[in-house]
């Protein structure tokens, strides 16, 4: 009598085996990339959007700005207020007069409109002596009045002896204003908000 051979079925199939565990060095380039995707790559689009849009560090290089600010001062640049808002008189504010020119920080003295001229150790607008009590020395030199074209601001440095300022190079106009400087966080025994 002839024995029968039982027909291969899927249940008699052998067991497949439980699946690899990943390596040590597996497991942490996943958490590594994990931390990537959720930590670091946000930080880094949100440091760029504060960068370029809200505020930036700088660093004040020359004596332009003295006694306001000093060289090497550091300051915290505000990109976003004139975005809803003209620059006003008295703002410091940095400039870039050309594209691949230095910038430099200056105060706003004149507003579009207005007339503006230096005599008697002062800054006359419109015919009137602006009270600026940030200087420590008179404004020196001569300038007959000049009127400010729209969308142009005339700025000066408050070490009125050494700054080139609007009295050489013009008023500026809105698109060459970066910012305003709003606080100074270095040297320690100067930290606070500029006037």
């Amino acid at each position: 009598m002839e024995q029968s051979t039982p027909a291969w079925t899927p249940d008699t199939q052998e067991p497949s085996p439980p699946p690899r565990e990943p390596s040590l060095v597996g497991r942490l380039l996943r958490a590594l990339w994990g931390e990537l995707i959720g930590t670091v790559i946000p930080a880094v689009l949100i440091a760029l959007v504060v960068y370029f849009f809200l505020a930036q560090a700088t660093r004040v290089y020359g004596q332009s700005m003295e006694p306001t600010l000093h060289t090497n001062d550091r300051v915290i640049l505000d990109k976003l207020t004139y975005r809803f808002r003209p620059p006003h008189r008295g703002d410091v504010v940095v400039i870039q007069v050309q594209k691949d020119g230095p910038r430099l920080i200056k105060r706003i003295v004149g507003l579009p409109g207005e007339t503006i001229s230096i005599h008697d150790g002062k800054v006359f607008i419109d015919g009137k002596p602006l009270e600026e009590p940030y200087l420590n020395q008179p404004t020196t030199g001569l300038m007959p009045p000049r009127h400010i074209p729209p969308g142009h601001y005339f700025v000066l440095g408050d070490n009125r002896r050494a700054s080139n300022d609007s009295r050489s190079f013009g008023p500026v106009a809105r698109d060459h204003i970066l910012g305003r400087a709003v606080f100074r966080y270095w040297p320690p025994n100067a930290i606070g908000p500029i006037h």
